[in-house]
């Protein structure tokens, strides 16, 4: 039997360590900050937009700001926010986390009213292979084969394993697996438990687990698409597949009510959220790897992503709620083969 490893940071530290609780941020001579609660993946993208963020703001009103940073699994992060982590803005990896803030209390503004209904980037669900492709890995089918290592973060922790098993258990749905036909759920939900057998570590994030990956662990990352591309631009010789069937996976952000109205910092932290969607910010995501959601940009960089024959959304699953529920509930679909597959 496999050694099935699942990596977990407990919720309770990640809330008192991701970042300090904010105290009043507007300093004399006009100088605010503002806290930015993330999940792991677009910490370069920040990297770079924030200073622009910045300049931008200051030439528009004189005032400077410093944006402090935290970073980690977007479902850890959701519960950090909610357990007292004083986020200003919130950039998530999935509509649920967004839905428990909101549901806390803190968000109390329709933050998907937008044109984009908050989404600020989008990627797909994607495998990071080793050079050359030696396991010959091409599909979804191929994750099953015997002897494979395959990782994938956990699901209780990152939204990236979410969409990951979205995928995984879409396309198999979709007529997309070795002996299911479309629509056929046990099947489905059979493919879905022998690919999570092959599964033998779970980090806690995305990036953490594309790290590990990095370090030589495994043969096959599961991993959201812009992670291979900044790999790839970092210098690393692994290589990206793109499954013929996979998710669109879609990232909201949201300014949360209760601290920007705590902290004062309301103007700055609603400038910072709407500067993500200006085509400055949206060169940045698209230049780490990100499809864009500015169809300018989204144009203009078409040619840096692989073409999805068959790319299916939430709606597939009925929406977030109805897939939290049936793939992820106590009873769920993921839950179960999870669960069948570590005892084996």
């Amino acid at each position: 039997m496999k050694r099935f490893v699942v990596i977990l940071v407990g919720l309770s530290l990640l809330a008192a360590c991701a970042a300090p609780a904010a105290s009043p941020t507007t300093a004399p001579g006009g100088a605010v900050t503002i806290t930015l609660a993330a999940y792991s993946t677009p910490r370069e993208a920040f990297g770079k937009i924030i200073p622009l963020f910045q300049a931008d703001w200051k030439a528009k009103t004189g005032q400077d700001v410093t944006v402090d940073e935290s970073y980690q699994g977007s479902g850890a992060q959701s519960r950090a926010v909610v357990g007292g982590l004083e986020a200003d803005v919130v950039a998530l990896s999935l509509q649920p986390d967004m839905d428990r803030i909101a549901t806390a209390g803190l968000i109390t503004h329709d933050w998907q009213a937008g044109p984009t209904k908050g989404i600020v980037s989008d990627s797909v669900v994607a495998f990071a292979v080793r050079k050359g492709n030696p396991k010959n890995i091409h599909d979804w089918a191929d994750l099953a084969q015997p002897g494979l290592d395959v990782l994938t973060p956990n699901a209780a922790t990152s939204g990236g394993a979410m969409w990951n098993m979205l995928a995984l258990y879409g396309a198999a749905l979709r007529g997309q697996a070795p002996n299911v036909t479309a629509n056929d759920q046990p099947a489905a939900q059979t493919f879905l438990e022998s690919v999570l057998r092959n599964v033998s570590v779970m980090d806690k994030d995305a990036r953490s687990s594309i790290t590990n990956f990095e370090a030589g662990v495994g043969d096959v990352a599961i991993t959201y698409e812009n992670e291979v591309l900044l790999g790839q631009q970092r210098g690393q010789d692994y290589e990206l597949v793109i499954p013929h069937s996979t998710i669109l996976i879609e990232t909201p952000v949201a300014v949360v009510d209760t601290y920007v109205d705590k902290h004062g910092t309301r103007a700055v932290a609603e400038g910072f959220v709407s500067f993500l969607f200006t085509p400055a910010a949206q060169q940045v995501f698209a230049q780490y790897g990100f499809r864009s959601i500015d169809a300018g940009v989204a144009q203009s960089t078409a040619g840096q992503f692989a073409a999805v024959a068959d790319q299916f959304t939430i709606d597939q699953f009925g929406g977030w709620t109805k897939a939290v529920a049936d793939v992820f509930g106590d009873s769920g679909i993921y839950t179960l083969a999870i669960a069948a597959a570590q005892s084996q």
